[in-house]
C-alpha cells in the first residue's frame, strides 16, 4: 500500500514525522482527509483542531493548534503553533482551562482542541 511521508512541526520542535496511509486534519474549511495521490493543497488549520494519523491499521490523534497544512505529491507537512498527542493530554486540566478561558478566544480554542483530540482518540 502507498504511504504518505508526514512531518508535523511546531514552533518549538519537530513533533512527529513518519509514514502513514492517511491523515485527517481540521482546517478552517472543515475536516480534510489526505491519502497518497492527493492533489497538492495549502490550507489553514483550525485554531481548535486535531490531526489524526492512520498507520498500520491504527489511529493516533493529536491536538494541533493553528498553523498550516501543505500537501505535495506523497508529502504532507503540518506547521502548527503547538501539538500534543491525545494520550498525553490531561482531560480534567483541559476542561478546567476551557472553563477559565472566559472571552480569550485563543485559550478557548486551545482547550477545545485538546478535549476534541481526547474525544476522537477514544471514539
Amino acid at each position: 500500500m502507498a504511504e504518505l511521508e508526514i512531518a508535523i512541526v511546531t514552533v518549538e520542535r519537530e513533533f512527529w514525522s513518519g509514514k502513514a496511509e492517511m491523515i485527517v486534519a481540521k482546517t478552517t474549511e472543515g475536516e480534510i482527509g489526505i491519502q497518497p495521490g492527493h492533489e497538492p493543497l495549502l490550507g489553514q488549520l483550525d485554531a481548535g483542531g486535531t490531526v489524526s494519523v492512520y498507520t498500520d491499521g491504527s489511529k493516533r490523534v493529536a491536538s494541533v493548534r493553528g498553523g498550516f497544512i501543505s500537501v505535495t505529491g506523497s508529502k504532507v507537512q503540518i506547521l502548527g503553533e503547538g501539538a500534543d498527542w491525545a494520550e498525553d493530554i490531561d482531560k480534567a486540566a483541559a476542561e478546567s482551562d476551557l472553563k477559565e478561558s472566559g472571552s480569550d478566544a485563543l485559550k478557548k480554542a486551545e482547550a477545545q482542541s485538546r478535549l476534541l483530540a481526547v474525544e476522537k482518540a477514544n471514539a
